[in-house]
C-alpha cells in the first residue's frame, strides 16, 4: 500500500470531569491498531489466552509479538506502534523491523491514554500535576503543562480537551500553523472530546453532536445528519472519516479519495473501528475477527470486501482487574482467560443535562433527542488516524514479587548448601554477614584500583544497570514457566530482554527473614564484584544487574543447554541418544572447559579468586556445548601470596566441600580443586556426589569419593564407569584412565597433596588429545601432579 503523509487513529477513551472527579468511561478500547509508512501492519491483542499478547498481520504473514506478555491496549502511527502493558505501568514501542524499545515505566504514575502520530507519541497519566507526557520522533521526552481529559494526534499536531469547566481545546506540535488553526476552529464549542485526523479533527460537543473542522478537500469534515450521542466511536484517516453507531454497531463513512468511503461500507456489526491511510478496519461483533474496507484496501491490497485477517480472536476491550462500574462484557471471563474483566461502557449522557426542547440542532430537519436515546448507553471511545487509545481507569499494576511453587525440574543440584563452622548447618550471624558485605565492597574497590590484568579490567564498564520493570517484562513477571534453576542467593529465571537477547536472571528471594536477606545481599555483592571484572570464555558472563529497594537481581548470558548436573543425573537421560554428553570425548572436553575457567580464577585474576562452590550444577553449557563456571555468590578473594591464608566459616555444598576446609575453616585454592575432583568423578561414573548404593540393602547414602577412589586405585575403573556412555574405545580408554587418576589426586584429604588447576588443565588437555590419538600409553611420569 502506498505511503501517504498523514496519520492514523486508534481508539481513545473519553474521560469526563464531573464536579472535579475524573471518570474513565471506556467504550471500545484500543485492542486493534494500524501502523503505516514503509509497510502496513495491523495488530490486535488476542483473546482467550493466559497472556493478552499482541499479534500482527503484515504482507500476508501473521507475526506474534512478546507471546508471554500481557498488554492492555495498542496504538499505531508512521513506522511505529506502541503497546501499554496491563495495568498501565509501562509502554513499549516497535519500529518497522519490530525491534522493541521501552519508553516508559512507573508503577505509581500509570498511563491511562495513548496516542501515536507522525512525529510524536503522547500519553495521559494519572498524575495530579501535569498529566501529559510526549516523546518526539527521536523518542526525546517533553512534558506539556496543561492537564487534559483526552488527547489525539494528527499530522504534526496533537489536540486535547483541557481539564476545566469550559472544556477548551488546546493544540500543539511541530506543525504549529495547523495546530493553531485547528484550535481556533473549536474556540466557540464546549467539547467533550477531540479526535485528530490527517489534517482535520472531529469531536463531540456538550450537546452530543459531532463536529468536524479543518481540511475538507475530500469531504472528510462533512458530517452526515445524526442524533445527539448517536456515535460511540470514530475512525479518522487521511481523507476520510468513519463513525460507529452505538445502537447496532453499524458504520457510516464519509469523504475519501476518488471513490467515497461510504461505497465500501460493510453492513455488519462492529465492536470497534480503526482507520488506516485510505481504508478502515473493524473488529466484528460476531466472531471478534478483523476485516477491512475502503478504496486503499481494495486497490493496493487486492483483497475483497469483508476479507477477514487470519488473526486469532481479538479482545473487544482491555482486560482489567479494577471494578467495572457499568457492568462486565459478555464472555468477559473466557475472553480474558480469568485474568481480569472487560468493562462495559457507561452512559456519558447521564453526566450532562438533557438538551433543552427549544434547542435547534445545527443540521436541518433534526429534532430534539428522545428520552430513551438520551439515556442510551454510550462511551465515546474514538478511533481514527494516529492512535489514541482507550484507557479504563484501573488500579495500579502490581508486579508479582512472589515465587510460584511447583514440581518443575530446575537446573540445580539437590544437595543443600552449607554455610557453617561446624558439622551442623548454621546460618551466619547478622553481624558477621553485614561485616562481610561491607568488607567485600571495600575489597572489590581496592581490587578495581590495582587490577593489572588487561582481560579483567578493560571490560569493567560493560555491565548494564536494568530497572526491575525491564526484568519483570523479560520474565513475564518471574513466572513459574520461566524458572530454570536456583543460585547462591535466589531463583534463576529465563528471560528475553526488550532488544531480543536471551538471558538468565537471578532474583534474590524477598520473603526471607532478615538474617537470610543479609546473606542474600552478601552473595549479590560477591557476584557483582567478581563478575564485573572477570571475563573469560569459560566463565558465565554477567550482562548486568538491578538493585531497587530490596530487590537485587543479576542478569547473565543465557546458557541454552543448562547445567552439567542435569545431563548427568536427570532421569530422562537414560538412553545413550538422550544427551550429547554420552560420549567420553565430550565429557573430557566439558571437564577441560570447566578446569580452564577455574584456572583463570586461581592464576590469572588479580587478585586471585576462590570460588568455594564448585559442583556440577554450577557448570553450565552454552548453545555450542561449551562449559562455563557460574555462581560466584560464595566466592572470596584469595591470598595475594603463598604465605597468606584466609580464615573463614566453611561454605559449599554437601558432597563437594573440602574436608580440610570444613574442619579447619581455612580456605585455599585447593578447596576448589577438591570440588572439581568430585565433578570429574561424576563425569566418570554418572553418579551424584552423594547417592544411595544399589548394592547396599539398607539404602544408606554414600559419598562418591568413598565409592570411587578405592576402585580406581585397585585398577578396576571399568566397573564403575557410566554404562550410558559404554566402554571406551582403545584410544579413549587411556584418556578416561588419565582423567580418573587426576580425579583421585584432586580429592586427596590433604590440600597440599592435591594438584594445582594448572596441572589439571595440562592433564585434561592431554586426555582430550588421546581421544584422537591411539599412540602412547599412560605412565606415572606423564601425569602432571605436583604437590605443594
Amino acid at each position: 500500500m502506498t505511503s501517504i503523509s498523514t496519520t492514523i487513529i486508534s481508539i481513545t477513551t473519553l474521560i469526563l470531569s464531573v464536579v472535579y472527579n475524573v471518570h474513565s468511561l471506556g467504550g471500545s478500547a484500543t485492542t486493534v491498531s494500524i501502523s503505516y509508512g514503509s509497510t502496513v501492519t495491523i495488530c490486535g491483542i488476542v483473546a482467550g489466552q493466559p497472556s493478552q499478547r499482541i499479534q500482527c498481520w503484515r504482507d500476508g504473514q501473521v507475526i506474534n509479538i512478546f507471546s508471554n506478555v500481557s498488554f492492555e491496549s495498542i496504538a499505531g502511527g508512521r513506522d511505529v506502534f506502541c503497546g501499554v502493558r496491563s495495568g498501565g505501568s509501562s509502554m513499549i514501542c516497535w519500529n518497522p523491523n519490530l525491534t522493541p524499545k521501552r519508553l516508559y515505566y512507573n508503577e505509581t504514575t500509570v498511563l491511562s491514554q495513548l496516542v501515536v502520530g507522525d512525529t510524536q507519541i503522547c500519553s495521559i497519566t494519572n498524575s495530579t500535576e501535569s498529566n501529559l507526557l510526549c516523546w518526539r520522533d527521536n523518542f526525546e521526552m517533553l512534558i506539556q503543562k496543561p492537564r487534559f481529559e483526552s488527547i489525539s494526534s494528527g499530522l504534526g499536531f496533537t489536540c486535547g480537551v483541557t481539564r476545566n469547566n469550559t472544556n477548551g481545546v488546546i493544540c500543539f506540535g511541530t506543525n504549529s500553523t495547523r495546530a493553531s488553526y485547528i484550535q481556533s476552529e473549536f474556540t466557540n464549542f464546549r467539547m467533550l472530546s477531540i479526535i485528530a485526523g490527517g489534517n482535520h479533527a472531529c469531536g463531540v460537543n456538550s450537546t452530543g453532536y459531532l463536529i468536524c473542522r479543518g481540511d475538507n478537500e475530500y469531504g472528510q469534515s462533512d458530517v452526515p445528519n445524526h442524533a445527539p450521542f448517536e456515535f460511540s466511536a470514530l475512525a479518522l484517516g487521511s481523507n476520510h472519516s468513519c463513525a460507529l453507531r452505538k445502537l447496532n454497531g453499524s458504520v457510516v463513512c464519509w469523504g475519501g479519495i476518488g471513490v467515497m468511503m461510504n461505497n465500501y461500507a460493510v453492513n455488519i456489526s462492529f465492536e470497534s473501528i480503526v482507520a488506516g491511510l485510505d481504508f478502515t478496519c473493524g473488529l466484528t461483533t460476531n466472531n471478534l475477527s478483523v476485516i477491512c474496507w475502503g478504496e486503499g484496501w481494495v486497490r493496493n491490497g487486492s483483497f475483497p470486501l469483508g476479507f477477514g485477517l487470519p488473526l486469532t480472536r481479538i479482545l473487544p476491550g482491555p482486560c482489567v482487574k479494577s471494578v467495572c462500574n457499568c457492568g462486565i462484557y459478555t464472555e468477559s471471563d473466557a475472553l480474558c482467560s480469568g485474568f481480569g474483566s472487560i468493562c462495559k461502557p457507561c452512559d456519558i449522557s447521564s453526566f450532562y443535562p438533557p438538551v433543552p426542547p427549544s434547542f435547534t440542532p445545527p443540521w436541518p430537519g433534526k429534532t430534539s433527542p428522545s428520552r430513551p436515546l438520551r439515556r442510551g448507553l454510550l462511551a465515546f471511545a474514538i478511533v481514527g488516524s494516529v492512535g489514541a487509545f482507550a484507557g479504563i481507569g484501573t488500579i495500579l499494576y502490581c508486579l508479582w514479587t512472589g515465587v510460584c511453587f511447583g514440581n518443575k525440574k530446575i537446573h540445580n543440584s539437590v544437595q543443600p548448601t552449607i554455610t557453617a563452622a561446624t558439622h551442623n548447618v548454621q546460618q551466619f550471624s547478622n553481624n558477621s554477614s553485614v561485616s562481610r558485605s561491607s568488607t567485600l565492597r571495600r575489597q572489590a574497590s581496592r581490587a578495581f584500583r590495582r587490577q593489572r590484568s588487561g582481560t579483567s579490567s578493560k571490560h569493567a564498564d560493560r555491565e548494564e544497570e536494568f530497572t526491575f520493570a525491564d526484568l519483570a517484562l523479560a520474565t513475564d513477571n518471574f513466572s513459574q514457566e520461566n524458572k530454570i534453576g536456583a543460585g547462591s542467593f535466589g531463583v534463576v529465571y529465563k528471560g528475553k530482554l526488550i532488544d531480543g537477547r536471551e538471558v538468565a536472571i537471578k532474583r534474590g528471594e524477598t520473603n526471607q527473614k532478615m538474617k537470610k536477606f543479609q546473606e542474600k545481599e552478601t552473595a549479590f555483592d560477591s557476584e557483582l564484584a567478581f563478575l564485573s571484572r572477570l571475563h573469560h570464555k569459560h566463565l558465565v558472563r554477567l550482562v548486568g544487574y538491578c538493585e531497587e529497594r530490596e530487590e537485587k537481581l543479576l542478569v547473565y548470558e543465557y546458557m541454552k543447554n543448562g547445567a552439567l548436573y542435569d545431563h548427568l543425573h536427570d532421569k530422562k537421560n537414560v538412553e545413550k541418544s538422550c544427551s550429547l554428553l554420552n560420549s567420553w570425548k565430550m565429557r573430557i572436553k566439558i571437564a577441560l572447559d570447566a578446569s580452564r575457567g577455574i584456572e583463570y580464577l586461581h592464576s590469572y585474576a588479580v587478585p586471585p579468586i576462590i570460588h568455594r562452590d564448585i559442583k556440577s550444577s554450577n557448570i553450565l553449557l552454552d548453545a555450542n556445548w561449551v562449559a562455563r563456571v557460574s555462581d560466584f555468590g560464595l566466592s572470596l578473594m584469595g591470598p595475594e601470596s603463598d604465605s597468606e591464608q584466609r580464615s573463614t566459616r566453611a561454605a559449599g555444598t554437601v558432597g563437594y566441600i573440602d574436608p580440610e576446609y570444613y574442619g579447619l575453616n581455612v580456605v585455599t585454592a585447593k578447596s576448589d580443586v577438591y570440588g572439581f575432583g568430585v565433578v570429574l568423578l561424576e563425569l566418570l561414573t554418572g553418579k551424584r556426589a552423594i547417592f544411595k548404593n544399589d548394592e547396599d540393602n539398607d539404602g544408606t547414602p554414600i559419598s562418591l569419593v568413598d565409592f570411587s577412589v578405592p576402585v580406581i586405585v585397585s585398577g578396576e575403573l571399568g566397573k564403575i564407569l557410566d554404562k550410558r556412555v559404554g566402554p571406551p574405545e582403545a584410544n579413549e580408554a587411556e584418556a578416561v584412565e588419565l582423567m580418573a587418576y587426576t580425579a583421585i589426586h584432586c580429592v586427596n584429604l590433604e590440600g597440599k597433596e592435591r594438584p594445582t588447576m594448572n596441572d589439571i588443565v595440562a592433564n585434561l588437555e592431554r586426555a582430550l588429545s588421546l581421544c584422537d590419538d591411539s599412540h602412547g600409553s599412560i605412565s606415572s611420569g606423564q601425569i602432571s601432579i605436583r604437590s605443594e
